[in-house]
This record gives C-alpha cells, structure tokens and sequence, in this order.
C-alpha cells in the first residue's frame, strides 16, 4: 500500500510544457510498474507512460515523442514531463503504481488537471 499524490498541472498554452510529478507516501522499489493515466472529459481512462523500476519504458502513441516517463526510486517519486502540448491532452491526469504486470490491485492518486488551450 502505498499513497500517492499528484502535482504539476495546470493550464498552458499548446506548445508549451508542463512536468507533473507524483510523491509517494512510501518506498515506490516494490512497484515494478508506475504509470501515468489520463481521462479527458467524457471519455475513458487511458494508459498514457508506464516505467519500470529497471528503466524500461512505454508510451502510447499519441504522446510518444513528447513525453518523457521518469521515476527517481530515492526520493519516491515519477515524474511526466510533456512537452509540445496539444489541447487534445486535456484531461485529469493520475498517477497509478501496479507491483506486477499481473496485479489488479493497483495504487492511485487523484489527480491533477492539465488544461492546453489553443
């Protein structure tokens, strides 16, 4: 168990940045995966970066090249930094930790807002 909270967003013009950041209650080493989710008004939650505690890393496609997933284990804490903003990344963007692929049980937080205006 772990408590998670978000931090970052906030409202930016398109072509900007911004970097979000999670902070864990705890040791983040026992989660192999530690992801970034977004939901945009209306539609369904989406897998947006997950990084592994080796460094492996993923990213869907929309934000790939854009985005950059990181996690410093030290001090408990992912990272997302985004840059080239587009207004179709609005969305609440969460914060999520999964110990195994497998695993269903996953921590979140509860999010942080992220609004690109055109």
């Amino acid at each position: 168990q772990v408590q998670l909270v978000e931090s970052g967003g906030g409202l930016v013009q398109a072509g900007g940045s911004l970097r979000l950041s999670c902070a864990a209650s705890g040791s983040i080493r026992s989660f192999n995966f530690m992801n970034w989710y977004r939901q945009a008004p209306g539609k369904q939650r989406e897998l947006v970066a997950y990084i592994t505690v080796g460094g492996f890393t993923n990213y869907a496609d929309s934000v790939k090249g854009r985005f950059t997933i990181s996690r410093d284990n030290a001090k408990n804490t992912v990272y997302l930094q985004m840059n080239s903003l587009k207004p179709e990344d609005t969305a609440v963007y969460y914060c999520a930790a999964r110990p195994t692929a497998g695993a269903n049980f996953a921590s979140w937080g509860q999010g942080t807002q992220v609004t690109v205006s055109s």
